[in-house]
């Protein structure tokens, strides 16, 4: 009896040690996961020269994993918290997708009405021809209006920007039939912001405020930045000469529909959770966050196994669906994946203009689901911005040596070694060349945007490009100014023959 009762204490001792040991071991491969992620998101954070991110990792209804990586503002080296607030850019499209669902649920509005029927005088062409553009084909971007559209996007903090930013189309043809095939263009959610003002007969950030945002619980986002009543908004950047540079852009009010909620990581997890359906609380409907998941089948996919549906990107990898999209804005970039199946979603949001921010979240979903993260990253713009800061660079050298060559030419005039001296055929002809010379190089910065860019606005260049792209054209043109000086020296003045005793 008394060995029958050792050998059950003994197995229940078994037991016990057996069940205390293994939340540790889950503890630890938890521990592990998280390691290897945040090694992966400092590593990329240097490499890419972001000042600072914030991440944040939902899974069945929970959020697992949220943290703050470098500043906020990197002069006061204010630390990055899930409180601190981002411009979302493009993600923002998802939003204004959904309000659309919710008015048409409310008989407000229909998905297949043509678009004038709202906006009356927004009357587009093709090939000459009159088009009509429903709001569905504006949701999938399949409306005919051309991605370079967001070059024309005002600057504006009006209260009527938002129509401002809409009329611009009436200068600019369609460059494919409605329906025909996908073609990006920001602008296409800034004239679903301005049917959602018709049809609601609300401003566009109150009615988001009001019946989408605090349904959601989003208390501490806002729609647009002219909604802001907090100091916690990041510093926004940019690269220039290699590193980060604080930039703050012109406002850009008429685009908040496309591009401009302003959120933080707790609200963003809220969000993710209802897509999810993890958010039984939410005063939504459920059925049009699933509706608002619906791909339009009817085009070919603007990438591999990827379509368009309202404001997400619905792609097939790894046999798995993935909802996305990513945000971009001048000095602020996004990107939110979630993997429906598994109830798991990543986003993260950072204070920079730059392609990393999509790779690492990427990355961070990869390393989730047990995948090696991509490190092979590049941005264009570090590129772009390496080569103009080399000739950068290269034109303030040359600019710096013929200065120290012009200074040795007015020394040498104090001096008596050199005096003023007429123009003859030689000498006019010196200067008809250096002219042209300093001229070209003048015509060439001045059609640098055209030659290089494809005509697309020296104004819009000087937003969206490096830093290093809007200092180029003037550090050429001073030293063209400074070439052409010293040419004049040489040509208007000559040496002092000294006779040989």
């Amino acid at each position: 009896m008394k060995s029958s009762v050792k050998i059950g204490l003994l197995m229940c001792a078994v037991i016990l040690a057996v069940s205390g040991f293994t939340p540790n071991i889950t503890g630890a491969s938890s521990s592990e996961k998280i390691q290897k992620i945040e090694q992966y998101v400092e590593k990329q954070k240097n490499i890419s020269k972001i000042p600072g991110l914030s991440l944040v990792v939902v899974e069945k209804g929970e959020t697992v994993y949220e943290k703050g990586f470098g500043y906020a503002d990197l002069k006061a080296k204010t630390p990055v918290t899930s409180k601190t607030l981002f411009e979302i850019g493009s993600t923002t499209k998802a939003f204004t997708g959904l309000a659309i669902l919710q008015l048409e649920k409310e008989g407000l509005l229909k998905r297949t009405d043509d678009v004038r029927k709202y906006i009356p005088w927004l009357k587009l062409k093709y090939n000459g021809e009159p088009q009509s553009i429903t709001i569905n084909q504006l949701l999938h971007h399949t409306s005919g209006i051309p991605s370079n559209s967001i070059t024309q996007i005002p600057e504006s903090n009006a209260d009527h920007a938002l129509e401002l930013t809409v009329r611009t189309l009436l200068k600019q043809p369609l460059d494919r039939k409605p329906g025909s095939s996908f073609e990006y263009a920001t602008i296409n959610y800034d004239v679903l912001g301005l049917v959602i003002e018709v049809a609601s007969k609300q401003p566009y950030d109150m009615y988001m405020e009001q019946q989408v945002l605090e349904r959601i619980g989003m208390n501490d986002s806002f729609v647009g930045l002219h909604q802001l009543g907090s100091n916690e908004i990041a510093s926004g950047h940019k690269i220039g000469f290699m590193e980060a540079q604080a930039y703050t852009p012109p406002i850009y009010r008429g685009n908040i529909p496309a591009g401009y909620i302003v959120s933080n990581t707790n609200d963003i997890a809220k969000w993710m959770k209802l897509q999810l359906g993890n958010d039984p609380g939410s005063a939504l409907d459920q059925k049009l966050i699933e509706e608002s998941h619906i791909p339009d089948l009817s085009v070919e996919p603007f990438d591999k196994d990827t379509y368009y549906a309202d404001g997400w990107g619905i792609m097939k990898k790894h046999e798995k669906q993935y909802i996305f999209h990513a945000g971009q804005n001048p000095s602020f970039t996004s990107y939110f994946i979630m993997q429906p199946d598994e109830q798991l979603g990543v986003a993260i949001l950072s204070n920079m203009d730059t392609s990393f921010t999509t790779a690492i979240g990427q990355g961070v979903m990869d390393l989730w689901e047990g995948r090696g993260a991509a490190t092979n990253i590049s941005d264009k713009y570090q590129k772009i911005d390496r080569i103009v800061s080399i000739l950068c660079i290269a034109v303030i050298f040359f600019g710096a040596i013929f200065i120290l060559l012009s200074i040795r030419v007015i020394k040498k005039l104090a001096g008596k070694q050199r005096v003023g001296t007429k123009l003859n055929v030689k000498r006019a002809l010196l200067l008809s060349i250096h002219t042209l010379v300093a001229a070209a190089a003048l015509a060439l910065t001045i059609m640098f945007p055209k030659i290089l860019f494809q005509g697309v606005p020296w104004t819009f260049i000087k937003v969206w490009g490096p830093m290093t792209i809007s200092v180029f054209p003037y550090s050429v043109i001073a030293v063209s100014i400074i070439y052409y000086v010293f040419g004049l020296l040489l040509i208007f003045t000559k040496k002092i023959k000294v006779n040989s005793k």
